[in-house]
């Protein structure tokens, strides 16, 4: 098993070095002067799309607003606050500004997904809509491209288990544990049962639970971390010209830091804020495929938002709250850091402030990462498995809930960074379809009945 863990190991520092950071940055940059940067400058556009999104506008499974908030039901987790902090531990201040950049390229990426899922999709058997980078390699690249489309499709399946379920259940199990004094066991039956009457109703139900438990845990968490920056207001400047200035400098060490690096910085601000997010993973362009629309980039526009508000806002927050109570110098590190700075702020309240945003994002996160692995493993083989895999899905949460998951965690890392390589490869591939998609979409009179107030410009 050592063995097994070391080969892992490297393989995982291979996958998630420096290439693989460059690629990612470099396809959504691509992506972003190919689009004329259109994410960042059309996104008031993105918000107008989804505010209309509440309702379907087309065929699919359900409204385009439940598309992404499904999509940030399963990116809103645990990245969002123990993620940041390892970041802020590992690189710096500085991460924070590298995971900015991640993000802000990342929205051309997400945009694209979206674009390419909704145009290259398929309906199965029951009606339900399919897409995704299986779908969009399969149908956009040809039979050639076949055996890429199958590589997504088996580390999907397999990474949700790790990074989608169990390693979400184990930090809700711990996260109870120690502010509630909980059972693990107790935690981990909970969230099989309440997992189990969502999932049995399929895309249709978790897109509707989602829309419900994301907006809410979104504004508990970050309500939370405004009044925290309110409480430390004098410290937001200082606090953002230690990320600029950090971010290009090495971080000297301090009390409980150690120090980092410029390169540590980029490192862990792009891997976490990859993390986070998930733009060029390849998981939220199977939720978008689903939305009750006929219009890629209208889809696309939406999507890029989620990224916005995953890492731009939420992130930042998370971010600021460490930096601005000081403690980012403590030694903590993941969530007890977060947790930390929370506490210093608002003594009493902070900590279940903490661990309450973090049951309902990595909750939320088992509900959405269901939908990818599902998809993926009907990909693979047919429609007779999702009902064995909903099955498995729900047993896999409670063992999560109390076993040790050094060695899952470390396999779905991996397992993430090999879902995003055949992705990413079609990105750029496919690129020509998402900019000739664009165009046409600027370009064109009246696409549809409104057009005028939809259109991009």
């Amino acid at each position: 098993m050592e063995q097994i863990t070391a080969w892992i190991n490297v393989l995982n520092g291979w996958v998630w070095g420096p290439p693989m950071l460059v690629l990612i940055l470099g396809v959504g940059f691509f992506l972003m002067i190919g689009l004329r940067l259109m994410p960042l400058i059309k996104l008031g556009f993105g918000f107008r799309m989804l505010w209309r999104g509440r309702v379907g506008q087309g065929k699919g499974d359900i409204p385009p607003y439940q598309a992404l908030m499904t999509v940030l039901s399963a990116t809103v987790g645990t990245g969002n606050i123990a993620g940041v902090a390892t970041a802020i531990f590992l690189g710096g201040p500085g991460a924070l500004f590298w995971m900015w950049c991640t993000a802000l390229v990342g929205m051309a990426t997400k945009y694209a997904e979206a674009v390419l899922a909704l145009h290259y999709r398929e309906v199965d058997g029951k009606g339900n809509h399919l897409g995704g980078p299986m779908y969009y390699i399969k149908l956009g690249l040809g039979r050639k491209w076949l055996w890429m489309a199958l590589a997504f499709a088996f580390f999907g399946l397999l990474a949700g288990f790790g990074i989608g379920n169990t390693v979400q259940a184990n930090s809700v199990a711990q996260a109870i544990q120690d502010t509630f004094g909980l059972s693990p066991w107790v935690t981990g039956g909970v969230m099989a049962v309440f997992a189990a009457l969502v999932l049995l109703g399929g895309i249709k139900r978790i897109g509707e639970v989602a829309a419900a438990l994301v907006p809410l845990m979104a504004l508990i968490y970050v309500g939370g971390g405004l009044v925290v920056l309110a409480l430390n207001s004098a410290q937001i400047l200082p606090a953002l010209e230690l990320v600029f200035v950090q971010a290009f400098h090495p971080t000297a060490a301090t009390g409980g830091f150690a120090g980092a690096t410029v390169a540590a910085a980029i490192q862990y601000g792009v891997a976490r804020g990859v993390f986070s997010n998930e733009a060029g993973l390849g998981s939220a362009p199977i939720a978008h495929a689903a939305a009750q629309s006929d219009d890629p980039v209208a889809q696309g526009a939406v999507a890029m938002v989620g990224t916005f508000i995953d890492t731009l806002v939420i992130c930042t927050v998370t971010g600021l709250v460490i930096l601005t109570t000081g403690v980012w110098t403590s030694g903590a590190t993941g969530a007890a850091l977060s947790t930390q700075a929370f506490e210093s702020a608002l003594p009493g309240v902070g900590s279940y402030i903490v661990a309450i945003g973090l049951v309902l994002f990595a909750y939320t996160t088992t509900l959405g990462w269901s939908v990818y692995s599902e998809r993926c493993a009907q990909y693979l083989f047919g429609d007779r498995a999702v009902l064995p895999f909903r099955v498995l899905w729900v047993l896999a949460l409670p063992i999560g809930a109390i076993v040790e998951l050094n060695f899952i965690w470390l396999v779905a890392d991996t397992l993430n960074a090999l879902m995003a390589l055949p992705n990413l490869v079609a990105l750029l591939l496919l690129s020509p379809v998402v900019f000739r998609l664009t165009r046409a979409y600027v370009n064109s009179p009246g696409l549809q009945a409104g057009a005028c107030e939809n259109r991009l410009g």
